[in-house]
């Protein structure tokens, strides 16, 4: 390709609300451009890098056994009806009637349309193992599109979905997606550790993430550097130590006149937020109800020194999603905000959760429900029960590891991929099932694995970029050279760069006439691996000039040694 045809120009300089570099690097080297909020085209450059992945993608899929297909956007929403989604998910699914009045979605994910693959094509045990994936747009009406492709609306992404017989047959495709995943980022250039996470709107027995770590990253990977236990912030577990051998004493009503925060309470009782319970208010969308089911109230009760975690909580209650009650919804219960908890509350159609540390702590102070008061040697199972006791706490950097104990780290990370073990929760709901040997119906069990590939490419210009502009790594790369001609005249520029295309190299020619400092800036900004510079003084002595984009070292090679040089430079990689 001649960069005086290439369909894309280079910024020198930042836009003012970017704050994320691959952002930056992708508007200003020409491979992105924005249309609207999470909405982008991806320009030549940004294609070619993008297919690299894929086939990448493609070649790890097929490695392990899988089968392409090719699955619609545009969804009936009966599917998405028969496994419950369609009244579960939010506003991040959008919905729409065609010109007959018929209910579709535009798919975010496509499990839905997988299972009714399924259940159309496989009947018998015979079948069985299979994986199928595509790659795929999907359309997902994120409220907060952020980072260039980091985080979009509309995303291509490759997701597969194992077929098995039994919950072995799964654990093995699950076990073979998470090295294959390995692989893929390995050879993409990204270090991405796995890390356990939430099957959130999935569902499903099991998940893990992988999780490039990255301080713009959205996510909070926790880890313990002692045993290595990994864990997405959401799911993530911790020690909770507490006293031991304490006897429950009497309770006792305390005047605490404008102590309506845990760190006030603290002071003024004179003890550690640790012996506080705190009463968190919520309402919540039914799980498994219609939109228009009403909300849930939830009374969450934790110990004052934790915070609860949202996902934990949110699936402990079985709600969908969750937002702060009003302090009117609140005193609708009988209870007092600032001096709120489950004692004397309206309980009927309430949900009360308490996080295990607050059954297994004795005699916490917690509100009375009367303004200007609260309990003290208040115990669960005396003074108040819970429908649920949960882990719903958030772990954090500090606290105690839950296997061996040492403090836990935190770090900031962004999600490339996840795998889930679906199990028989999309085939039951749906009527996905085989004849097993003995002739009896059972249900396929499922798993599901995605990769985004626009967020994977963001996250490889990530972690290859200088100050001078991107670095692609040869396998990702859009083109394996940057060929720079600085001669009066073109033929000898235009010769080699015939003879390298020739032979198969990928070459991207800057034949603009323009500086050499220009083009040696739009060669670093756009990343290519290898740059071949052809000037006067060079060719005077048989030579041009040869780079790696991430050395300084320039080497002079002959002409009649550049292809097999080139050649050489990209098998190394």
């Amino acid at each position: 390709m001649r960069m005086s045809r290439l369909f894309s120009t280079t910024w020198r300089k930042t836009a003012e609300s970017i704050e994320i570099p691959s952002h930056d690097l992708l508007l200003r080297a020409g491979f992105i451009r924005q249309h609207a909020a999470g909405v982008f085209s991806l320009l030549p450059l940004a294609v070619r890098t993008a297919r690299r992945i894929e086939e990448i993608v493609r070649s790890e899929m097929e490695a392990i056994g899988g089968q392409e297909v090719s699955m619609p956007v545009v969804n009936p929403a009966e599917i998405w009806k028969e496994s419950g989604r369609f009244y579960r998910i939010d506003a991040e699914m959008s919905r729409f009637k065609d010109r007959a009045g018929r209910d579709m979605v535009l798919a975010m994910t496509h499990e839905e349309p997988a299972a009714d693959l399924v259940r159309r094509e496989i009947h018998s045990y015979k079948q069985l193992p299979a994986l199928i994936y595509h790659i795929q747009t999907k359309w997902r009406d994120d409220p907060r599109p952020r980072g260039g492709l980091i985080r979009v609306r509309e995303f291509v992404m490759k997701d597969s979905y194992s077929l098995d017989a039994d919950q072995a047959g799964l654990d093995v495709q699950y076990e073979a997606h998470y090295h294959a995943y390995e692989r893929i980022f390995t050879r993409c250039g990204i270090p991405a550790v796995a890390v356990e996470a939430d099957s959130g709107m999935m569902g499903g027995s099991g998940s893990h993430e992988f999780i490039y770590l990255d301080p713009y990253g959205e996510d909070t990977v926790i880890r313990c550097p002692g045993c290595g236990y990994t864990a997405n912030r959401q799911v993530a577990e911790s020690g909770k130590p507490g006293p031991t051998n304490e006897e429950p004493l009497p309770v006792e009503k305390v005047s605490t006149p404008g102590t309506t925060t845990i760190d006030a309470l603290a002071a003024l009782m004179g003890t550690g937020p640790s012996r506080l319970a705190k009463a968190v208010f919520l309402m919540g969308s039914p799980a498994d109800g219609a939109e228009d089911d009403p909300e849930r109230f939830i009374l969450a009760v934790i110990r004052g020194d934790l915070d609860a975690n949202e996902t934990k909580l949110a699936r402990a209650a079985g709600v969908k999603a969750m937002r702060p009650a009003s302090d009117a919804e609140i005193r609708e219960r009988g209870i007092v905000p600032g001096y709120g908890s489950p004692i004397g509350m309206k309980r009927d159609g309430a949900v009360v959760i308490a996080d295990d540390s607050v059954e297994k702590t004795p005699n916490l102070t917690a509100g009375a429900n009367e303004e200007g008061f609260h309990l003290r040697n208040v115990n669960y199972g005396r003074e108040f029960t819970a429908d649920t006791v949960a882990d719903i706490a958030a772990a954090d950097a500090g606290h105690p590891c839950p296997r061996c104990g040492n403090p836990l780290e935190a770090d900031r990370g962004i999600e490339v991929g996840n795998i889930f073990k679906l199990g028989t929760r999309y085939s039951e709901s749906m009527g996905c099932s085989f004849l097993d040997a003995e002739g009896r119906e059972r249900p396929v069990f499922m798993g599901s694995y995605g990769i985004g590939i626009g967020r994977l490419m963001a996250c490889i210009a990530e972690e290859h970029h200088d100050e001078r502009g991107l670095a692609w790594p040869m396998a990702v790369a859009p083109y394996h050279v940057y060929l720079a001609d600085l001669c009066k005249t073109p033929a000898r520029a235009e010769e080699l760069y015939v003879k390298l295309a020739g032979s198969g190299t990928e070459v991207l020619f800057d034949d603009r006439r323009e500086r050499a400092g220009v083009k040696f800036m739009d060669a670093d900004l756009i990343g290519i691996p290898i740059r071949i510079t052809v000037g006067e003084r060079g060719l005077e002595k048989g030579c041009v000039e040869l780079k790696r984009r991430t050395g300084d070292e320039i080497e002079m090679v002959p002409l009649d040694e550049v292809e097999t040089r080139i050649r050489a430079m990209i098998a190394e990689g």
